[in-house]
C-alpha cells in the first residue's frame, strides 16, 4: 500500500512586492502538480503586473523588475481569480495542497480576490475542505529541537532535495513538493498512519503551539513581537472603526 506522501499532491508559491499580507500584492505565481513520487510535474505560471511600484529590495530577490511585470505580466484580477479556481479545482480532486509558510502565500491570495474581485479563498472552494501540507510546520514540529534556520532552502538541503532557482515562484513550489514527500519518508512512522486531512487538523494546532513559542523567546530577549498563531490562513484584521 503507498502512502499519502508517495501519491498525489499539488504545491502553490507566490513571488511578491514584500512580506506584509495585508498590502503587499502578488507578481508572479505557480501551481506544481504531480501525480505520484518520481512522476512527471505539470506546472503552471502566472505573472503579474501589480499595478503598483516593485520595490528595489524585492526585486533583488525574486528579479522581477518593474519593466518586466508591466511588458509581460497581466492584470491582477483575472489572474487571482484563476489561481483560486486552480487551487479549488485540486482541492476538489482530492489532491492535499503544499504550501511552504501557507499563512504567508494562502492569506496574501486571500487579500488579493478580496481587493481585486470582492471574494475570498474560501467564496471559491466552497463547501470543498481546504487540506493543506506545510512542509515548515512539518519539519518544525517532527524536528524540534533541532537548531538552525528553516528556510525552504535551508530545508532542501536538510532533507536532499534539489531547488534549482530559488525565488523562482514554479521552483519553490516544486521544491516544496518533494520537499513534503522527503519529510514524510524520514518521519514514516510517526505519519504514515495519518491521512492528510488529519495533518492538515494537527498542522494547525502545531502551528500554534509553534507561534506561542517563538513570540514567548521574542519576549524574553527583550524584543516583544506578536507572533500570529493561525494556520494556514490568517483571519481577515478587524475594520479600522
Amino acid at each position: 500500500m503507498s502512502h499519502w506522501y508517495e501519491g498525489p499532491l499539488a504545491a502553490f508559491d507566490t513571488e511578491t512586492t514584500g512580506v506584509d499580507v495585508e498590502e503587499d500584492r502578488i507578481v508572479s505565481a505557480a501551481l506544481v502538480v504531480q501525480d505520484a513520487a518520481g512522476g512527471r510535474m505539470r506546472v503552471t505560471r502566472w505573472l503579474v503586473n501589480p499595478g503598483v511600484p516593485v520595490p528595489v529590495g524585492a526585486t533583488e530577490i525574486h528579479g522581477l523588475t518593474d519593466d518586466h511585470l508591466q511588458r509581460n505580466g497581466r492584470w491582477p484580477a483575472p489572474v487571482v481569480e484563476e489561481i483560486a479556481r486552480a487551487l479549488a479545482e485540486q482541492c476538489a480532486a482530492g489532491r492535499p495542497l503544499v504550501v511552504m509558510n501557507a499563512p504567508f502565500d494562502l492569506t496574501l491570495l486571500d487579500r488579493e480576490l478580496k481587493r481585486h474581485r470582492a471574494s475570498s479563498l474560501a467564496g471559491y472552494l466552497g463547501n470543498t475542505p481546504l487540506c493543506v501540507l506545510d512542509p515548515r510546520v512539518l519539519d518544525k514540529h517532527l524536528d524540534r529541537y533541532r537548531k538552525g534556520r528553516r528556510t525552504l532552502t535551508d530545508l532542501c538541503a536538510l532533507y536532499e532535495v534539489v531547488l534549482d532557482g530559488a525565488h523562482d515562484a514554479a521552483a519553490d513550489a516544486a521544491a516544496s513538493l518533494e520537499l513534503v514527500r522527503a519529510v514524510g519518508r524520514r518521519f514514516s512512522s510517526r505519519l504514515e498512519r495519518l491521512s492528510p486531512a488529519e495533518l492538515h487538523a494537527l498542522q494547525a494546532v502545531w502551528h500554534a503551539a509553534q507561534a506561542r513559542g517563538l513570540q514567548a523567546w521574542f519576549a524574553k530577549s527583550g524584543t516583544p513581537e506578536a507572533v500570529d498563531p493561525a494556520w494556514p490562513l490568517r483571519p481577515e484584521l478587524p475594520a479600522a472603526a
